[in-house]
């Protein structure tokens, strides 16, 4: 089991992917979950690009997992489009998208704030073969955190 799953082992037992089972498309539709999975999307590829010229490059499997995911991640960004369309219109909506797009990647520009690389590609990899995208709510959960959660893969 890879760590992806570890990770998702660990969360169910502690209640914590409860409303992950979901469709990722439907859960998607909703601008918080929507909001999740963009930025799970945008740290991912942001920390693949920062960690691509060391030993634990992991690009190919961030297109891999981007390419899985599709359409849970295309959802998202429709969801979120939508959103701020209402709330903008059309051109504030797409500076909208913009800056938070531009805010997540200088926030993970410098690193991952408790991922290395190696451990970044391992999640990226599990993430990836994992052909279930209802987990990804649950990954963007644990992954996006400010720090380590508690009841976090026990191989970290």
């Amino acid at each position: 089991m890879g760590i992806f799953g570890k990770f998702i082992a660990t969360a169910a037992s502690a209640g914590l992917v409860a409303a992950a089972f979901t469709p990722a498309q439907a859960a998607a539709s909703d601008y918080s979950s929507a909001e999740k999975l963009r930025k799970l999307d945008i740290m991912l590829m942001v920390t693949a690009l920062r960690c691509r010229h060391g030993a634990d490059g992991f690009q190919r499997d961030y297109d891999k997992f981007a390419v899985k995911h599709n359409v849970a991640l295309q959802g998202a960004a429709r969801t979120l489009q939508t959103s701020y369309n209402s709330k903008y219109g059309a051109k504030g909506a797409k500076r909208h998208l913009d800056k938070i797009s531009v805010s997540m990647a200088n926030q993970y520009g410098q690193g991952h704030p408790w991922l290395e690389c190696a451990e970044l590609k391992q999640v990226t990899s599990d993430l990836a073969a994992d052909r279930d995208s209802h987990r990804l709510l649950a990954a963007a959960d644990q992954l996006l955190a400010k720090s380590r959660p508690a009841r976090f893969a026990s191989s970290f």
